[in-house]
């Protein structure tokens, strides 16, 4: 039994199995529907226990599925509904009653504290589909999709990220750690990583540069990525923030920075960060990233499960 709650506890070499076969998996899925299972069923009789404390559109669909595609179920919860948000029941009773019931368990929550009490207390692998400091499903799956895309190891690729410094670039930043690629972050000063994040890029020393400068960010990029400036829950003065990111917004302009052939990533929701002509352009590989979650999560799923082929 193996978590998968940060890019950060994963060797590179489980993580390079996981999107290995996820690719295998996707080929030989070309003639088959979204509800058909795979031959070999892997997960046959096995069931998904989701549990979203925040809204998730992509999140819930593609693990519903990746279950479903292994051969397994999914059951989705709602903690409203639950003994655990209205009758006072404890995490650790409740990462019992999930034990028995289900075979694993997969969290998106408001608090990285919460993740960590259901990893001590449950007997089943933890999937985090979504914390406040991280969100490793959505980046392990896009390092997939930028090398599909690209049909190269994402080492020998320039990345970049314009934005917000949240969750989805902490991942990143781990990702690049793990994977040793080049990455450039565009941010306003007052909103650059954390000091938590900027000590463990100094101390892993990987090739992370940080500015202040949109341009001096996207120049020579192969990928960019973005991310909504305003989440849903942000505790911020909500104008002050978007002002101050104004010329951080991805227009053509600033794709004219970036290599010719680069392309554009966003997890979705979007918001005002990035300008319609780019987001519906060619370079623009939002729609494919978003379905390759499916692929990316089942595999993801073996892996917990310990049935990696």
């Amino acid at each position: 039994m193996k978590h998968f709650i940060n890019l950060k506890d994963i060797s590179t070499k489980n993580l390079r199995k996981i999107i290995s076969d996820a690719q295998k998996r996707k080929n030989l899925r070309k003639k088959l529907s979204h509800l058909d299972v795979d031959k070999d069923a892997p997960l046959k009789g096995k069931l998904l226990i989701q549990m979203f404390e925040k809204s998730s559109l992509r999140t819930r669909l593609s693990f519903y599925l990746a279950i479903r595609q292994l051969g397994g179920s999914a059951l989705t919860l709602r903690p409203d509904e639950l003994h655990l948000s209205k009758g006072g029941e404890s995490i650790e009773d409740t990462a019992k009653i999930l034990s028995n019931f289900g075979n694993a368990f997969m969290l998106r929550t408001d608090s990285d504290k919460k993740l960590e009490e259901f990893k001590k207390y449950l007997s089943i692998p933890v999937i985090n589909g979504l914390s406040p400091s991280s969100h490793p499903t959505q980046i392990l799956s896009d390092i997939f999709t930028v090398e599909e895309i690209k049909k190269k190891p994402i080492h020998k690729l320039n990345i970049a990220w314009i934005g917000d410094c949240n969750n989805v670039l902490n991942s990143l930043i781990a990702a690049s750690i793990k994977f040793s690629f080049k990455l450039k972050i565009g941010c306003p000063k007052k909103y650059k990583p954390d000091k938590n994040i900027i000590d463990y890029i100094q101390k892993n020393k990987n090739k992370i540069d940080i500015y202040s400068s949109p341009k001096k960010a996207v120049f020579n990029a192969d990928v960019l990525f973005s991310d909504k400036v305003i989440s849903i829950n942000d505790k911020v003065n909500k104008l002050e923030k978007t002002k101050s990111f104004k010329k951080f917004k991805i227009d053509k302009k600033m794709m004219g920075y970036a290599k010719k052939d680069c392309i554009f990533l966003h997890c979705l929701p979007r918001g005002n960060e990035v300008d319609e002509k780019v987001f519906s352009s060619k370079q623009s590989k939002v729609w494919t990233q978003a379905l390759n979650r499916v692929h990316v999560q089942k595999s993801i799923l073996l892996y917990c499960f310990g049935k990696l082929r």
